[in-house]
């Protein structure tokens, strides 16, 4: 029986298993896994002339770069615009002793709408809206369509190269098997910066927070490479950061292929072993 997992903060533990292989079973062996656990957004903010904080999403991640994370939620959401809106962002109490709770203090004169956040905030797939609803709160939320024009040309050669150059730094997942990664490349081919998550719409925000946090908002002249499949909310994400072509390694969902469509972001999929699918091929020609 497998011992239970040492308390850490890291993206990998172990814990002690017994293999099978037909009919031979192993002597207890470590096998490394990617860490899950809760990470609280807070936000801080003034009320009334007085500071309170308020915790506005829970969500399940491998602990890593979680400042990025709660900086690019809340841009990807539609809250935050700008990083001078932030004041600061540490975890609460001791680090690591809370490192399970992040709180982002904003400047004195931002204003949150916690209604309509709450409104439009989509945790799962089954959140139980429609697509219309989807799309509608995509545009409250501020995002625009992605002007194509005067984009480099990107060759099949370079995108056919992408899921080995992303391979080949994902470290964790190579340990374990068990995370998601968002890469961002520019159009030839570089690799820019790459995140591992349990959940790959953590691994999207701790991306685009980096971006966010630098000031490199928007990420145009860029591709989003993600290595599974492509989903709305995902899609979404890229929106709200004007990334101009998204190549996953999955299927996208069909409420993925109609946002790219609405807001002209070039979608491909099943992009490995030197083929994909183009899902808008009206917008580019490779």
């Amino acid at each position: 029986m497998a011992k239970a997992a040492a308390k850490t903060f890291g993206q990998k533990t172990d814990f002690q298993i017994r293999r099978v292989n037909s009919d031979v079973i192993s002597e207890l062996e470590i096998d490394l896994l990617a860490v899950e656990e809760p990470l609280e957004i807070r936000v801080g903010f003034k009320e009334n002339n007085n500071f309170t904080h308020k915790a506005i999403s829970i969500t399940m991640r491998t602990p890593d770069a979680d400042i990025e994370l709660a900086a690019g939620f809340l841009f990807t959401e539609g809250i935050l615009q700008s990083k001078n809106q932030i004041k600061s962002i540490k975890h609460c109490g001791k680090f690591p002793n809370n490192q399970n709770t992040i709180r982002v203090d904003l400047a004195e004169n931002v204003v949150i709408d916690f209604q309509k956040m709450a409104r439009n905030f989509y945790t799962t797939s089954s959140c139980g809206v429609c697509g219309k609803s989807s799309l509608e709160a995509l545009q409250i939320a501020g995002a625009k369509p992605i002007s194509q024009k005067n984009l480099p040309n990107v060759s099949a050669e370079i995108i056919h190269r992408l899921p080995e150059t992303l391979k080949k730094f994902q470290t964790v997942f190579a340990e374990t098997g068990g995370l998601h990664a968002a890469a961002l490349f520019d159009f030839a081919g570089n690799l820019i910066d790459v995140k591992e998550d349990v959940g790959r719409h953590n691994a999207v925000d701790k991306l685009i927070g980096k971006q966010f946090l630098d000031d490199k908002l928007p990420i145009s002249e860029k591709i989003l490479f993600l290595s599974g499949r492509a989903s709305f909310e995902l899609v979404q994400k890229a929106v709200m950061a004007q990334i101009p072509v998204i190549c996953a390694v999955g299927a996208p969902s069909s409420l993925a292929v109609e946002v790219a469509r609405k807001f002209n972001i070039v979608l491909l999929g099943f992009v490995r072993e030197r083929r994909f699918n183009i899902y808008n091929s009206d917008l580019y020609e490779f």
